[in-house]
């Protein structure tokens, strides 16, 4: 029963959507009582599109296998935590979750945006309802979780053994809460475009959202490389797959759409850009829904889907997109630019950030799309692999790596650089000076690994310098100096730790790139091998049984330079419903570096042991961190508060009088 209140929840809610959708565009002018009916509607989309997601939830937890979706990805023997993640571990589930994470954030932007203007809020809220009405319609007629079997199979088919893991419950919420978050923004962008309202008020309103989906997104896709690194055996943290690159592109224009409206917020310029950005991010994220959705690629990040979905979704993309695009090709030559800049001035830095973040765009949309479009149009398979990433992406972030420290030292409208490289020439030849002697006691030769090197310290050192150059520390009495850090504002310490947290990646990129060791090789139990200074010792080799599994774990034992030791569990383990057998490696840390090593299939007499040595690969993964921290430090600053301006509110209540 609780399946057909779920269907049925699911189809009210659509059709609640699309009321609202066209009561907020066409009758947007309607004022503070369309606004009020449109808020609670979207407050009541969410109720409805939970109550649906929970009746799916309600069915993999009870192992109801009358439910399509469960007997085709549940099993009765799967612990708990995965029969809840299996629920978005496929097509249809996922889809679901989509739509609940886009009226999620209906909802909240009628519960704290209340103090919008209703014009506004109506146009907002009714492109959020369309969006909502698309996609829940998507799911209802084509990728239906609540389809019903008769009779009902006794057990489940069992979900992907790589997707029992617990990155699985946490990757997909925190990268779809990024991804669709973006929507909020592209509202805001089509309500700009039709009331003409485009001010640094309306930035002040975008610019929250815009940092709460990216700080998602950031650890969704943090998460997911980790969960890659760990989980799949190969030992690598990004491969630039083209649905890592769908993840990518939108984390790439989300940060130039910050940038951006950091610009417009201040000086009221660069609308056209700020606009535009908000309208391609999003745009980007629905291309990534298409790629993993619509059978064009084969990657373990894809859900296995027939070609017919991937139509509708393109035909959605291109009414979506397509119409977003005609609007703003419309509106845009009515949009003033507003207030005038010097090129040597923040504004400028930041237009220089955004050229290269948009360019890094095209660079990685281009590699990604096009064997696609290749192979569609005349047949010829390429691939485009890492090396073409790797050159074309490195040449476009070390010159933008290069300038990012000055951006937070120079003034609005106008700044002397030669003043700003004065502050910042201290932390140059520090950088210097670590990448030179790294560079030398880890033996590289001529290479690109000292210019690496440099650009992640001076990142890093370039961040720290602007919080002392507000500071003051060293020219005044440090008690002084205390208390303004303690008195700067929240944004100004969460730049700072974005740009560290930037830094402290391009570090771990950098290390564990050029000084990686690997070692394959064969070993019998009480055999060793040594790699880098790590011994290991194959202990025994014995077959252990799982929950849903049947393991066969290798035990070893590590002894580390320094002679402390430590004991290992490999794993390969085979599931008893599918058969299908997973590779579950054994890491152990040791400070911020790793020793990784995978137990490959066993040979007549013998085991294949693949182990690396990764050197402060963990910075990587910690300076992500750093970057959402900063964006969710960012967002309790007073100043992102959703709402209007005490100057625009003295003006709208003079009008009144």
């Amino acid at each position: 029963m609780s399946i057909e209140l779920g269907h049925f929840a699911l189809i009210l809610a659509f059709a609640i959507a699309l009321v609202s959708a066209i009561g907020g565009l066409l009758l947007w002018r309607r004022g503070e009582r369309l606004a009020l009916v449109l808020g609670h509607a979207s407050i009541l989309q969410f109720v409805l599109v939970a109550v649906a997601f929970l009746a799916v939830v309600q069915a993999f937890v009870a192992s109801d296998f009358s439910l399509a979706l469960a007997a085709n990805h549940s099993h009765s023997l799967k612990p708990l935590i995965f029969k809840i993640s299996g629920v978005w571990g496929n097509h249809e589930g996922s889809m679901l979750l989509w739509v609940l994470i886009l009226v999620l954030f209906g909802a909240l932007v009628a519960t704290f945006g209340r103090r919008l203007p209703s014009d506004l809020t109506n146009l907002v809220l009714g492109t959020q309802s369309l969006l909502v009405a698309a996609f829940a319609g998507f799911t209802l007629l084509t990728s239906n979780p609540f389809e019903r079997l008769s009779p009902a199979p006794l057990e489940g088919a069992d979900l992907n053994p790589v997707l029992q893991d617990i990155g699985l419950a946490i990757h997909p919420p925190l990268l779809y809460a990024g991804y669709v978050g973006f929507s909020i923004c592209f509202s805001f962008a089509i309500a700009a475009l039709v009331s003409g309202r485009i001010d640094q008020a309306w930035a002040r309103w975008v610019r929250p959202w815009t940092m709460l989906s990216w700080t998602f997104l950031t650890l969704g896709i943090a998460m997911g490389s980790y969960w890659a690194y760990y989980e799949l055996g190969w030992g690598g943290w990004w491969f630039w797959d083209p649905v890592e690159n769908s993840s990518f592109m939108p984390w790439l224009a989300g940060t130039a759409l910050l940038h951006s409206a950091l610009v417009m917020e201040k000086r009221n310029a660069l609308k056209i850009w700020t606009i535009f950005l908000s309208i391609i991010t999003f745009s980007l994220s629905l291309l990534g829904t298409f790629l993993v959705r619509s059978g064009i690629l084969t990657s373990v990040h894809t859900f296995a889907s027939d070609p017919t979905r991937g139509l509708v979704i393109l035909t959605i993309l291109a009414v979506l997109i397509g119409g977003a695009f005609l609007l703003f090709a419309i509106r845009s030559p009515s949009l003033r630019q507003g207030g005038l800049f010097a090129p040597i001035s923040r504004e400028g830095a930041l237009i220089l950030n955004n050229l290269f973040l948009a360019t890094a765009v095209g660079a990685v949309l281009v590699g990604t799309l096009y064997p696609l479009l290749l192979d569609a149009l005349t047949g010829t398979t390429i691939s485009v692999g890492a090396p073409f990433f790797n050159f074309t992406f490195g040449a476009l972030m070390a010159p933008l790596l290069l300038v990012l420290p000055f951006g937070p030292l120079l003034a609005w409208k106008r700044a002397d650089l030669v003043a700003a490289g004065q502050r910042l020439m201290g932390f140059a030849a520090l950088s210097v000076f670590l990448a030179i002697l790294i560079s030398a006691l880890g033996g590289t030769s001529i290479s690109m690994v000292p210019i690496g090197l440099l650009l992640g310290f001076w990142v890093s050192f370039g961040a720290i310098a602007e919080v002392i150059e507000r500071s003051r520390l060293g020219r005044i009495p440090l008690g002084e100096s205390l208390r303004r850090l303690r008195g700067l504002p929240r944004s100004i310490w969460s730049t700072a730790l974005g740009h560290f947290g930037m830094g402290l990646t391009v570090l771990g990129i950098v290390t564990v790139s050029a000084w990686e060791t690997e070692l394959v090789t064969t070993l019998n139990p009480g055999e060793t091998a040594e790699l880098s200074g790590y011994l290991v010792a194959f202990d025994s080799f014995e077959q252990q049984p799982g929950a849903n599994y049947v393991a066969d774990t290798g035990v070893f034992t590590v002894t580390d330079p320094g002679g402390e030791t430590a004991t290992l569990l490999a794993e390969r383990r085979t599931y008893v419903a599918s058969g299908m057998p997973t590779t579950e490696a054994a890491i152990q840390t040791y400070g911020l570096s790793q020793l990784y090593l995978q137990l490959g299939e066993p040979l007549e007499n013998t085991h294949v042991i693949r182990v690396w040595h990764k050197p402060y690969i963990l910075l990587i993964w910690i300076g992500a961190l750093v970057m959402a921290g900063a964006g969710a430090l960012s967002l309790t600053d007073r100043r992102l508060r959703v709402g209007i301006p005490q100057r625009a509110r003295k003006a709208t209540a003079e009008a009144a009088q």
